[in-house]
């Protein structure tokens, strides 16, 4: 039917004009692409012909497949709805329809080459609307691939500490990410179904962290509006730790202290549900290095080593609650459950003990950090167990050589 190839310039003019009013672009890609759409509806024309001129069902794919694949790709990185475009579609199908059903009855053709032609104008318009979508798809696909391949990137130059303002900031474009004025690290145990599901539920504003013994996301704007108290909820079960409110240059300098917290919080000492870093530091500060802190209990406590073990542990939580309520014997009598005239007697005893040490402002902050956040610590002068017999013939309590655990933080009120 050559006079259909005749009337394919008015028939590409009619769709435009159907597109004009409601789908302006797609009328302006008709006109923008004219030469490979025109290739494209000779080639459909031309298989409608051939199935005008042998009647059958049609099984091979239309021609020009490749062009609406790629379309659908456009629609999907302009932004724009599948629906849309299927909608367009459908316009064009009634169109070209109008065109050929009026060309075959001039010409004659056989109803059952009519209804062949009928048939593979709509099975055109749903091989072209799959390919589109098909299309559509893959490029979501891949535009998704794509974009957590660029914000894993990003998380790596977060972490690294050595990227620089501008470097951040263009990996921050790359990846589609607005950068915040504050972040923090927030670390959840990989097997916890809980941390698990916040993780998947994250929106993207945070960016999810996926390394070797860290898991977890950077949350951006910790601190704002009402996000804490929804940190708090989120995380609640999930056994997680919030890593402390920092820039964004200072963020690789917080995941230690993160880090610290969750061992901290394993280990029983921490008890918050999640943990907030920033609640804690103190105990975080301490227990970074156990070493060191055994080193200095040993040396501040050294004047008790020559007690007993049950009176040298008496004399330490008497020392450590006297230390917290800064000489208050009431409320260290209160707190020890025993009567204000012990706690008198034994501060006597750790007078004779310490002598004018205990007068000293810096003396008491070592003591204070020695023994706030532990139990009573190891002599200096024994090893790390002894099987000595303490006075009477009774035995001696196996002392430690390091800082014992302390006991459990009371979770924080929030």
């Amino acid at each position: 039917m050559p006079v259909l190839h005749n009337q394919l310039p008015e028939i590409l003019a009619e769709v435009r004009e159907q597109f004009a009013t409601e789908w302006p672009e797609y009328a302006e890609f008709l006109s923008h692409d004219q030469g490979e759409v025109t290739t494209a509806a000779r080639a459909f024309l031309t298989w409608l012909v051939e199935l005008a001129e042998q009647p059958r069902t049609p099984t091979e794919p239309a021609p020009h497949i490749a062009l609406f694949e790629s379309i659908g790709r456009l629609e999907a990185r302009e932004g724009r709805e599948l629906s849309t475009l299927l909608s367009a579609y459908q316009v064009g199908g009634r169109v070209a329809w109008r065109h050929v059903s009026r060309a075959a009855l001039e010409l004659g053709v056989e109803p059952d080459a009519l209804a062949a032609l009928a048939e593979a104008v709509f099975v055109f318009i749903d091989q072209l609307s799959s390919a589109s979508a098909r299309g559509y798809v893959w490029e979501q696909s891949e535009a998704v691939a794509e974009r957590e391949r660029r914000r894993e990137e990003l998380v790596d130059l977060l972490l690294s500490g050595r990227a620089d303002t501008t470097a951040v900031r263009s990996a921050a474009v790359r990846a589609g990410w607005a950068l915040p004025a504050e972040v923090s690290i927030i670390l959840t145990d990989p097997d916890n179904p809980i941390g698990h599901s916040f993780l998947s539920r994250l929106d993207t504003r945070s960016l999810p962290v996926r390394r070797p013994g860290l898991v977890g996301a950077i949350v951006p704007d910790p601190a704002g509006p009402g996000r804490r108290s929804w940190l708090a909820k989120a995380l609640r079960g999930a056994h997680a730790v919030v890593g402390h409110a920092v820039p964004l240059e200072h963020l690789p300098a917080s995941v230690p202290i993160a880090q610290t917290a969750a061992e901290l919080q394993r280990a029983g000492i921490l008890t918050d549900d999640p943990v907030f870093a920033d609640e804690h530091l103190d105990a975080i500060l301490v227990h970074r290095d156990p070493q060191l802190l055994a080193a200095l209990q040993r040396k501040v406590l050294a004047p008790l080593d020559g007690q007993p073990s049950a009176t040298r542990e008496r004399l330490i939580e008497t020392l450590r609650s006297w230390l917290r309520h800064f000489g208050d014997r009431r409320a260290v009598a209160r707190e020890l459950h025993v009567h204000p005239q012990t706690v008198r007697y034994r501060m006597g005893q750790l007078h004779t003990l310490f002598g004018s040490a205990l007068d000293s402002p810096d003396f008491r902050s070592q003591l204070l950090l020695a023994l706030a956040w532990s139990g009573a610590p190891a002599r200096s002068d024994t090893p790390a167990r002894s099987d000595t017999p303490a006075r009477g013939g009774a035995p001696a309590r196996a002392d430690r050589a390091g800082p014992q655990l302390p006991p459990k933080r009371p979770a924080s009120r929030r």
